[in-house]
């Protein structure tokens, strides 16, 4: 399987199902990738909302993910650090988890991105993403994404 994540709740461009979701169980969805490049040494994962009225609004901020995962179950624990040493990052609720897709209106997308990187950061949990993003600089191996849509009924 290629560098891809990809997840057995939505296809590329479908819609997210409601239980992963503001209007139901508000739970991160599973996702899976393939092999990365040969000198990853950790993953980030950062899934965000670029058509938030106020700009871009942050759902998850995951990082230090181990190089020898290729999957996160559902309903990731909402644990500032896990026990497999991940860590959370800040999302844009200023909570240290998942929050789920809930525009206030219209349909949005919502780009789950996986980032392969050739170091474990030295972030403590709690970053910012553009923390997240100033620590990744010049150390990402590949990067891909998943996109989904969600409007609410």
């Amino acid at each position: 399987m290629p560098f891809e994540v990809t997840s057995t709740a939505f296809a590329q461009g479908e819609s997210i199902p409601g239980k992963y979701t503001c209007d139901g169980e508000d739970i991160s969805p599973p996702l899976a990738w393939g092999d990365p490049p040969q000198d990853t040494q950790s993953f980030a994962l950062i899934a965000d909302d670029p058509d938030a009225p106020m700009g871009t609004w942050v759902h998850w901020v995951l990082y230090n993910l181990s190089a020898e995962a290729r999957a996160l179950p559902k309903a990731v624990p909402p644990e500032a650090d896990l026990p497999d040493g991940s860590r959370h990052g800040q999302n844009s609720w200023g909570r240290l988890d998942y929050g789920g897709p809930c525009p206030p209106s219209g349909t949005h997308r919502y780009f789950f991105k996986l980032y392969a990187l050739d170091t474990v950061l030295d972030l403590a949990s709690g970053a910012s993403k553009e923390q997240l993003l100033q620590a990744m600089e010049g150390h990402i191996l590949a990067q891909t994404e998943l996109m989904g849509v969600y409007a609410r009924q």
